[in-house]
């Protein structure tokens, strides 16, 4: 009798083992010896150009991973050499997080590095997404002048079209699920696009599943304390977390939020690269037990890596309008502008004072520049 009641319980005992790494917030803090793959920056301290330090080519391969660095003599690659190469791909590194571009390793660096981030790189083929664009539009009646944060995957890839399925893999955990829900819920809200989740045998566009080490993707995960997840540019579709690491539902100290990191992963599945901007969900890294959402400036990536060109015609025509009109039609046109298009920013030269705008929109007046010539209707 006792051995017809053993097999069920072990088996609940194994499923909830199976499971325990994707938990509820209430978790005790994982002990600190637990050592991260980027663990090995700490000892790197003040190293600068002409140092030859042992573990440097372990940052030389951090740096080629995150796209920082591409020696064109691989034999530099796998050296513990400070050269001219490594040090530009340090600077180039701290002026993406905001640090001062010395060169050298010091505490604010390592403190960045060490940081557990996506997958993602940075750079690619050469190209530094993270730092602002000055992006030009240009048509024969305007020149717009936009300064941005956000960014996109090499080429532009997006989706034809605006509702995409999603499906977990199978043995999915199922308390993890909800997170994920969530996060394509918000993306729905902000965007134009809309969301459904299939079954797990059904074809869809995007697909969820946690793995480990090398999945065959061509970007194996590290461990704990390292990539947490990586997604793929449209509309190749795949969102993987990383198994090893500490989940939450929610924060937890020493645990990272799935539906946090979802909404990130998401926002690459959509066509976002990461940005530049501490506050947006599209930064590369978070910290354990942190949250975060969408920020204005991820709304305003998708909305302009999406915007078609009979919304480039309309706006154009409603700030012709604006600038030939009345002071009063100006004011509420803008207004309206604003609210409708998700537009932050929008300053008229000419015919329009700075201080003006800027209290009409009541925000900075930076981020866009609209430079027209008068137009006679």
């Amino acid at each position: 009798m006792a051995s017809k009641i053993f097999h069920p319980i072990s088996f609940i005992i194994l499923i909830f083992i199976l499971l325990a790494p994707i938990c509820h917030a209430n978790r005790s803090i994982p002990s600190a010896k637990n050592s991260s793959p980027f663990d090995f920056i700490k000892s790197l301290k003040d190293c600068h150009k002409g140092n030859n330090t042992k573990e440097i080519h372990e940052l030389k391969s951090y740096l080629e991973k995150f796209g920082y660095l591409n020696y064109s003599n691989k034999t530099h690659a796998t050296d513990d050499d400070f050269d001219d190469t490594m040090e530009s791909a340090i600077k180039t590194y701290q002026k993406n997080f905001h640090i001062k571009p010395s060169g050298i390793i010091d505490d604010e660096t390592i403190s960045k590095m060490t940081a557990p981030r996506c997958g993602v790189p940075d750079i690619v083929d050469g190209t530094n997404y993270m730092q602002p664009r000055d992006n030009r539009h240009e048509s024969s009646s305007s020149n717009i002048h936009i300064v941005s944060h956000y960014s996109f995957f090499q080429g532009n890839p997006k989706w034809t079209k605006t509702h995409l399925t999603y499906r977990f893999v199978p043995n999915y955990p199922t308390n993890a699920i909800p997170p994920v829900v969530s996060a394509f819920q918000k993306w729905d809200a902000a965007t134009h696009f809309s969301f459904s989740q299939v079954p797990t045998n059904q074809f869809s566009d995007l697909v969820i599943g946690f793995f480990r080490g090398n999945h065959q993707d061509g970007a194996p995960f590290d461990g704990r304390g390292g990539t947490l997840a990586h997604a793929f540019a449209p509309t190749d579709g795949r969102f993987h977390y990383d198994a090893d690491e500490l989940w939450s539902v929610g924060p937890a100290p020493g645990y990272f939020d799935l539906e946090t990191v979802a909404i990130h992963e998401i926002g690459h599945l959509l066509g976002l690269g990461h940005s530049s901007v501490n506050g947006a969900i599209m930064f590369p890294s978070i910290g354990a037990g942190q949250t975060k959402n969408l920020h204005p400036d991820d709304i305003e990536g998708i909305r302009v890596l999406y915007a078609s060109r009979s919304e480039d015609h309309r706006f154009r025509l409603i700030i012709i309008f604006v600038v030939t009109g009345s002071r009063f039609l100006r004011d509420t046109v803008l207004g309206r502008l604003r609210s409708a298009c998700h537009v932050f920013i929008l300053v008229v030269d000419r015919t329009m004072n700075w201080d003006i705008v800027g209290s009409i929109l009541k925000g900075p007046v930076q981020l866009y520049r609209v430079q027209l010539e008068p137009i006679d209707f």
